[in-house]
């Protein structure tokens, strides 16, 4: 039997373009945000990434799980949502790819935004300094040696 290897990326990063943002209500702005990060794909029902990182960003403190949870099924009670996802482990891992997109932090069993700081300078920072140069500059090293061998 062939022995077939997984291709798996060391990371990754999807970003998209949508409309200006201009007088979009508050989560129907961070739900085009998180489409535009990739935290949400177009056209998904299940967005409770949105009110997580909403209720993250309204919080301006430290808050823990529970606490992210609680304000999270108000948000969608207030918008009119579905209460799906709402599920404890669910958050948790909104959480968590929150975190990976260094957007959130833990502080011991506390989350926040990243450092307090705005979002623009996150972004700025640790996505596109770092995280989107490092995957550009390998994306280079592979056309370059393309460009060799062809």
């Amino acid at each position: 039997m062939a022995k077939v290897s997984i291709d798996s990326p060391l990371a990754e990063i999807t970003l998209r373009k949508y409309e200006s943002p201009k007088g979009l209500e508050k989560r129907e702005l961070v739900r085009k945000l998180c489409l535009s990060l990739g935290l949400l794909q177009p056209g998904d029902s299940r967005d409770v990434v949105v009110d997580v990182l909403q209720v993250m960003l309204e919080a301006n403190k430290e808050v823990t799980s529970k606490e992210v949870e609680d304000l999270t099924i108000a948000n969608r009670k207030k918008y009119n949502q579905p209460m799906l996802g709402i599920a404890p482990s669910n958050i948790r891992r909104q959480l968590l790819r929150l975190r990976d997109l260094f957007i959130v932090e833990k502080i011991t069993n506390n989350y926040r935004i990243k450092e307090k700081s705005k979002l623009l300078a996150l972004f700025e920072e640790n996505i596109e300094k770092y995280y989107l140069n490092s995957i550009v500059a390998r994306v280079k090293e592979y056309l370059e040696e393309i460009d060799k061998e062809f």
